[in-house]
């Protein structure tokens, strides 16, 4: 498989200083906290770990959704909690978007039983719905001040995982010529071949991916309409198709090229091998980075196994483990600058150069933008996008 980071200089990763883009240009990304002396915390912060996981344990189980196991390596992640901690996880719908997981927790509200997802991974963007809706509850992790200010909710009801940058996938082994940039995607050669990783009715990344083609189109990061209006002009050339893109469907050449986070493009990659022949292309034209999110249920039937698995995905531990996926953790300024974080893992990554291009919408332009290309797409767009799968 070919990786290619178009028109981007390779550089060996820094600290990246994406993260104050994620707001308004006076936020900027704080520094790491500094630490306590051991002997003023280290008691107090043992015991109240050892307790969460003894309450943990006793509540038997922790129930998750939407975390397909090549996505960010949660695979490893996932395993590595139960090894650690003996607490089973009950998985829910891998391929679930993120408005299908609000749902799922709106639907269980009075469930105790194993559809009740006791967290939830969702888009940046719907952040103040989870607050205004009363969807999670509120918890600072152990490392709290290591999150930047500007992607967490200051009360702890949702606070940032990961991020990375949108990519077209493209298996060469069916389509000659791949699309560099986003205005490629209306090219006739791509009849039939257009597809995306989610539904936007219901995907954080199918929304973003409509989302920046807007800004090829005469939009902006307050106009989002454009870009809807785009991918009615790539379905009225006859190139999209109107199914979920998954691993299976790239690989049998039946969404040859496919627009997905970076981070699940490099992990197919490391799937697939040379079979089927795959490039990757961060398309110039405008460079999209997204930001994820992480809360636990205000209904969650399990709420210390909730607490005590974002204890684990915050860690340097499975933030690591994150890394390893190819996903930029949201500590990864804390982890760079204590010089945890391995030569390997480092290498793997895309140039900071990438990352030093791309766009952050604002939470509340992410809001906007996912309130109308949900509620829209039906009437612009016209097409069903559908799992075969």
């Amino acid at each position: 498989m070919r990786v290619r980071w178009n028109k981007v200089v390779p550089a060996t990763i820094a600290v990246l200083m994406l993260l104050a883009a994620c707001t308004p240009a006076a936020t900027q990304a704080p520094a790491a906290a500094t630490q306590p002396p051991a002997a003023a915390t280290e008691a107090p912060m043992a015991d109240a770990m050892a307790d969460l996981i003894a309450a943990a344990q006793a509540e038997g189980g922790l129930t998750t959704i939407a975390l397909p196991h090549d996505w960010c390596n949660y695979g490893e992640v996932i395993s590595s909690f139960t090894e650690k901690y003996g607490i089973p996880i009950n998985e829910l719908d891998p391929n679930a978007g993120s408005g299908d997981e609000v749902e799922a927790v709106k639907a269980n509200m009075n469930n105790p039983g194993p559809q009740a997802p006791d967290v939830i991974d969702v888009g940046f963007g719907f952040g103040p719905q989870l607050v205004a809706e009363g969807i999670t509850q509120p918890y600072q992790v152990s490392t709290w001040d290591t999150i930047p200010d500007n992607v967490k909710n200051a009360d702890g009801y949702w606070y940032g995982d990961y991020y990375g940058v949108l990519a077209l996938q493209t298996n060469t082994d069916v389509v000659e010529n791949a699309p560099d940039e986003w205005a490629d995607l209306l090219d006739a050669q791509y009849e039939g071949q257009v597809a995306l990783a989610g539904d936007p009715r219901t995907s954080n990344q199918a929304i973003q991916s409509v989302f920046v083609t807007a800004l090829v189109n005469g939009g902006s990061l307050d106009d989002a309409a454009p870009g809807l209006a785009f991918w009615a002009d790539v379905v009225a050339e006859g190139n999209f198709v109107p199914v979920i893109s998954t691993d299976g469907t790239f690989a049998r050449g039946e969404t040859p090229i496919t627009v997905q986070w970076d981070y699940l493009a490099l992990a197919d990659r490391d799937v697939f091998g040379d079979n089927p022949t795959t490039v990757i292309n961060i398309p110039s034209d405008a460079v999209w980075g997204g930001v994820y999110i992480q809360g636990i249920s205000a209904y969650a039937p399990h709420p210390n196994a909730a607490k005590l698995w974002m204890e684990h995905l915050y860690s340097d531990e499975g933030q690591l483990l994150w890394l390893k996926g190819y996903c930029h953790p949201i500590r990864y300024t804390d982890l760079a600058s204590r010089g945890v974080i391995p030569a390997d893992l480092a290498d793997a990554l895309p140039p900071a150069e990438l990352y030093a291009q791309a766009t952050f919408p604002t939470i509340e332009q992410l809001s906007a933008a996912r309130e109308l290309i949900t509620t829209q797409w039906d009437t612009v767009v016209g097409v069903d996008v559908e799992s075969t799968e």
